[in-house]
């Protein structure tokens, strides 16, 4: 039997990823220590998750490790001796970086270097996909000349038309914190693959969603977003008057993508992983659409000062992720994926 290794096994993707390669059949070990407690608070424990993985998914294996525990996770690769590694362990919020750097650097560079390098010395011939980010782009994306609609900002360029391509630039720009922690990571896992031949993939991911996910205010937008509405919590517009815009992409479709690169592999690859243009929202349409769904009013404030490097605009350009893998594309629509997280968000808050 195949043996896959997950780490961040209780997070959104994680347990998707456990979830899904499960059902292919494979042995499924995953790596997690919730440490989206320690950078959130109560609110972003996962531990309910990893229970639920525990008691319900066939053939997995639940591991209470660090990833920044180099002599520990190393001798965990060479235990498991895995066929294929998926990462997704990170410190994920943008904001909550700059309050913790020491430990946003060391979790998402150090701890992918600790990844690579387990890999590379005792399971070299496994593919290893990351989970990088958007925000490795920092906010060049913003120099576009974009248009101001009634609801939303878009690109009002011909060469965007299909959203950001992989080729846009990652430096010249700011990051924030947690995008600089990110590109290390992401240039380190393209550098296994080109040095030492090692099968690797970069994700670049935009909104990546679904019911599994424990949103917070500072990670987590639809998740966050459904979850004040359905509690009346007030939610907190941070600049761009509400239309910023962002492609959202269901975990599944995201677990569906990593089976195809597993299927064939390729080394140093590259891939803006979202929602693409079809599933771009922006946070007053999705007021309106979780509105819709619950028949609750959302309750917001605005804050007329945005985050520092985010994004006026963004959405993936999918055409090299399907010209590579044509068998895949997307499946959930943003709507039906928001019409699952309320569900999620009902059943776990009743």
């Amino acid at each position: 039997m195949r043996r896959i290794l997950v780490t961040g096994s209780s997070g959104l993707i994680g347990s998707e990823m456990v979830e899904y390669f499960s059902s292919q059949g494979w042995e499924v070990h995953g790596v997690d220590n919730n440490a989206r407690k320690t950078f959130f608070g109560e609110q972003g424990d996962t531990s309910w998750n990893r229970d639920r993985l525990v008691r319900e998914v066939r053939g997995f294996t639940h591991h209470e490790a660090s990833i920044l525990d180099r002599d520990g996770i190393t001798a965990l690769v060479k235990d498991i001796a895995p066929d294929a590694v998926v990462h997704t362990a990170a410190q994920p919020s943008h904001d909550r970086a700059a309050a913790i750097p020491y430990l946003d650097f060391e979790t998402n560079a150090v701890g992918t270097l600790n990844m690579l390098e387990a890999v590379r010395q005792h399971a070299i011939a496994a593919p290893f996909v990351h989970l990088s980010t958007n925000k490795v782009y920092g906010d060049a994306p913003n120099e576009i000349r974009m248009r101001e609609l009634e609801t939303r900002w878009d690109y009002d360029d011909p060469a965007y038309v299909e959203g950001i391509p992989e080729t846009m630039r990652i430096d010249h720009s700011t990051h924030s914190i947690f995008g600089a922690s990110k590109v290390a990571a992401d240039v380190l896992v393209q550098e296994y693959g080109r040095y030492f031949g090692m099968h690797t993939a970069c994700l670049r991911g935009g909104c990546l969603t679904g019911p599994a996910h424990s949103g917070v205010e500072l990670h987590g937008f639809l998740s966050y977003l459904v979850r004040c509405n359905l509690e009346g919590r007030l939610y907190r517009i941070f600049g761009y008057k509400g239309k910023q815009v962002r492609d959202n992409i269901h975990s599944l479709d995201v677990a569906r993508f990593v089976d195809a690169f597993l299927k064939r592999p390729r080394s140093a690859a590259v891939y803006n992983l979202g929602g693409g243009k079809a599933n771009t929202i922006s946070i007053l349409e999705a007021f309106a659409v979780a509105e819709s769904i619950t028949g609750n009013p959302m309750k917001s404030e605005y804050v007329d000062q945005n985050r520092v490097g985010d994004h006026i605009c963004y959405y993936s350009d999918l055409r090299r992720m399907r010209a590579d893998y044509p068998e895949w594309d997307i499946r959930i629509g943003v709507k039906e994926c928001m019409q699952q997280i309320v569900d999620a968000w009902r059943s776990r808050l009743s």
